[in-house]
């Protein structure tokens, strides 16, 4: 799978990033290849209070968009507001390998259809942003 050029998808709420996430971003990052592409999808604002809460996110998307920028395994960042947006998102980036947390093996993986792989990646240490917010 790993070659010189795949373009490598993951998504997620980003909310309070932690080790696993950049656990999860160096290794898409060699999925990807040196000359590959690592595409990271972020929900809006509104769609992580319609999923997680009405006291979140605690960063706002452009924090959060920032933050994803500065991390060096990272070549581009896309925001979208609902899962038909995300769908239409890998839809457009047509990614060699969709790489998701293991805690979907089993569960519908969006927009798994239009990705030629799709890769879980296990959990680093139980960490969760929900879990550190909650602490």
């Amino acid at each position: 799978m790993p070659s010189n050029n795949n373009i490598v998808w993951t998504n997620g709420t980003f909310d309070v990033l932690h080790m696993g996430h950049i656990k999860l971003f160096r290794e898409a990052r060699k999925l990807a290849g040196p000359q590959g592409q690592v595409i990271v999808g972020t929900d809006s604002d509104q769609r992580v209070s319609e999923l997680k809460g009405p006291d979140r996110p605690i960063n706002n998307l452009y924090d959060r968009v920032d933050f994803l920028r500065a991390i060096k395994y990272i070549d581009v960042v896309c925001t979208y507001s609902s899962e038909h947006n995300l769908e239409a998102l890998i839809n457009q980036y047509r990614p060699d390998i969709l790489l998701i947390g293991d805690d979907y093996i089993g569960k519908r993986v969006v927009g798994s259809e239009f990705a030629k792989n799709v890769v879980f990646y296990p959990r680093y240490g139980g960490l969760s942003s929900s879990k550190i917010i909650n602490r």
